[in-house]
């Protein structure tokens, strides 16, 4: 396995930066976000799409510091009523990238629609009352796998895999959800990104998920979550409150260890499973904690990970006796 850096975490410092920081943490790769819900500090998508040199220096940055380029990120709402063809022109345009550069995966959400005739996202999280489940008939079997589809079909004649990260309010957002999808799309193109985050605040257990998964998981994002006890046994786990109240919230995005209670344990097991079901990619660091300094934070999650990750591949085999 490898260490890298998701270069957003530290959208203030130019790319040459954040490169640096990388490196300088003994760090093996990094990904890159090329728009939609970035502001994609770090990439210049236009010039890349259109420019050799411009990819060709873009690359360069990056090799010269010792770093691979794991992935570019394309996070945002491809299937959004009537945002969906922006974001999707992006996600495209990223793919057209990464082919170009040799980038092995592209990251990105699933996307959500809305209800037909709807302006806006709608994420149904219940199977009551009994619209819900139309609303999900038409997301799923109009909207999501027909894209989906046509998507992992574009990403084949690429030579690029695409890693759908499951997120709340988001069709996939679950490992169910996530077969749903990858099971109707049948490809071996999509598969998932898995940011535990995300399903931490929901409630599922992340040994279990990454069993479940197995060698559907393309790719790994690093970031932890810790649970305000008061907040979340008053009103449970779903929070509309604003990422900047971190005081108030049920539950935040924090730096690596900070969170789940069993510490280093946790994410010491974290790296053993994703072992044992086969994963030798990158663990890359995504800070997203709003009362940690970005460069201190990813500095401890970079310490942190150092101590766990596993580097060899395995060579222990019974005697021969």
């Amino acid at each position: 396995m490898k260490i890298g850096l998701i270069t957003d975490s530290v959208g203030h410092l130019s790319l040459e930066g954040a490169l640096d920081l990388a490196r300088d943490h003994g760090l093996s790769s990094v990904e890159i976000a090329t728009g939609n819900w970035s502001e994609a500090p770090h990439a210049d998508l236009p010039a890349l799409v259109s420019s050799a040199e411009a990819r060709a220096e873009f690359a360069e940055k990056i090799s010269s510091r010792g770093l691979a380029l794991s992935a570019l990120c394309a996070n945002g709402n491809q299937l959004h009523p009537t945002e969906g063809a922006r974001h999707d022109q992006v996600v495209r345009d990223t793919i057209e990238v990464a082919s170009h550069l040799g980038v092995p995966t592209v990251v990105l959400m699933s996307g959500l629609p809305g209800a037909r005739g709807d302006s806006t996202p709608n994420w149904i999280t219940t199977s009551w009352p009994p619209e819900t489940l139309a609303v999900l008939d038409y997301q799923w079997n109009e909207v999501a796998i027909p894209y989906w589809k046509e998507l992992a079909a574009l990403a084949r004649d690429k030579g690029v895999r695409l890693a759908i990260e499951a997120c709340g309010s988001q069709l996939v957002y679950s490992v169910s959800s996530m077969f749903r999808l990858l099971d109707a799309v049948g490809d071996d193109v999509v598969g998932a990104n898995l940011d535990p985050s995300h399903l931490m605040w929901m409630g599922a257990d992340i040994p279990t998920v990454i069993r479940a998964l197995g060698p559907a998981i393309y790719h790994v994002h690093a970031k932890d979550i810790r649970v305000n006890r008061f907040q979340a046994d008053r009103d449970g786990l779903l929070d509309t409150l604003p990422i900047e109240r971190a005081g108030d919230r049920a539950w935040n995005y924090v730096t690596l260890g900070l969170g789940q209670p069993a510490g280093a344990a946790f994410w010491a097991d974290f790296v053993y499973t994703l072992r044992s079901v086969g994963y030798d990619g990158t663990l890359n660091i995504e800070h997203e904690d709003t009362l940690v300094n970005s460069v201190e934070g990813v500095g401890r999650a970079a310490d942190l990970l150092k101590q766990l990750v596993l580097v060899e591949p395995p060579d222990w085999k019974p005697a021969n006796i």
